[in-house]
């Protein structure tokens, strides 16, 4: 028979305290107390690693999650959610492990209750106080840190940033010579490569990633759609909604480029290489308890695919292909203009609320409405 569940602990402590009695029979005891050698041999060693609260149980915690989550996980996940409604990806994750199920990362767990409709990502972070999510790769906040000349006066580098917004971690700090939509993505290639793919994005309105304060779609973005990444656009002109990107530009300022000059590309990404590593490893985060980075991120368990996704709808959806030539949809007799960066893409129409309200969506992100009371003018 195992350990008696009510009294566990106490059990160790006592079975340790014969074990070690001069004369003792370990076998034997591991028999009386109804465990294997190996278990008792297991708590015997841990009692004299000096480690403070060794009787506890240590977490059953994969080191790593290849491949999909399995269904009865995901079940799981959802009952306790369901139980409980307020009850957010941590505390789910606490409870599973402690019951013995071997969890993915809390990250995983929350976009299990977003993928299921229990809890959605926030339209954009609180304009105002500290604003922090759960886990890891939810919200990667991103942005180009300005221009600066270089030694020769003709040459400019564009530093490019990515800054995980729960741990503070640097996934990215490149010295590009331009801020092209094509630089991004090959940069953000071999970022997802390494670290995984991120939930959402959390940008600015201009380009490459943005299209004016209007908040228009560009190639770029339909491409992290397509990769089941959402993109967030900030408040326009309000800066602070992407405080960690700022902040992290703050610093980078006042520890690497206000030091010296750079005389080429080369000798900038080098130095940015070695201050990256050090804010992520060595230097302490006020934010953060005054630990590292490095100390609360893990890599994303969603890959980098080899291939863009095919996106595919419900039964239920209304399908319609915006035009490769022109960024229209035919619907209800009516052609309704879609923005210019999904031209050739097929988008699903949804009714919403409220009567003759469509909302049409690319995969599940919403980009325009349809408001049949209130036709456009036709296009000549």
């Amino acid at each position: 028979m195992p350990w008696k569940e009510m009294c566990t602990m106490q059990q160790r402590l006592e079975f340790v305290r014969l074990a070690e009695q001069e004369g003792s029979n370990r076998r034997e005891l591991c028999r009386r107390f109804g465990i294997s050698p190996q278990t008792g041999y297991k708590w015997l060693e841990r009692a004299a690693s000096g480690v403070e609260d060794w009787v506890a149980d240590r977490s059953r915690r994969p080191h790593a999650s290849p491949g999909r989550v399995s269904g009865s996980v995901e079940d799981a996940v959802l009952a306790v959610r369901d139980a409980h409604p307020a009850w957010g990806a941590r505390k789910i994750w606490h409870v599973l492990a402690r019951a013995g199920q071997d969890m993915p990362a809390p990250s995983t767990v929350h976009a299990i209750l977003a993928r299921h409709g229990r809890i959605s990502l926030p339209a954009r972070p609180p304009a105002t106080g500290r604003f922090e999510l759960p886990a890891p790769n939810l919200i990667w906040q991103m942005d180009f840190k300005g221009r600066i000349v270089l030694q020769d006066g003709r040459q400019w580098c564009h530093p490019l940033t990515v800054v995980d917004d729960h741990s503070r971690y640097a996934l990215c700090l490149q010295a590009c010579d331009n801020e092209t939509g094509a630089t991004v993505q090959g940069e953000l290639q071999r970022v997802f490569r390494r670290y995984g793919l991120p939930e959402a994005f959390l940008v600015d309105n201009g380009s490459p990633w943005g299209n004016g304060p209007a908040g228009g779609w560009t190639w770029l973005g339909v491409w992290l759609l397509k990769l089941g990444v959402d993109v967030i656009r900030a408040r326009p002109y309000h800066p602070q909604t992407r405080g960690k990107n700022e902040r992290f530009h703050r610093s980078l300022k006042a520890e690497v480029l206000s030091l010296q000059r750079f005389r080429s590309l080369g000798d900038m990404q080098r130095a940015f290489d070695r201050w990256r590593h050090i804010y992520n490893c060595q230097r302490p985060h006020q934010a953060l308890g005054f630990d590292v980075p490095a100390s609360r991120y893990r890599l994303s368990p969603r890959p980098m695919p080899d291939r863009l996704p095919k996106i595919d709808y419900a039964q239920s959806d209304i399908v319609r292909t915006v035009g490769p030539s022109k960024p229209y949809i035919s619907f209800k007799g009516h052609l309704w203009q879609i923005s210019k960066a999904f031209m050739g893409e097929r988008v699903a129409l949804r009714p919403l609320s409220k009567d003759g309200r469509y909302g049409v969506f690319f995969a599940t992100k919403k980009i325009a409405t349809i408001d049949l009371n209130n036709p456009p003018k036709q296009p000549q």
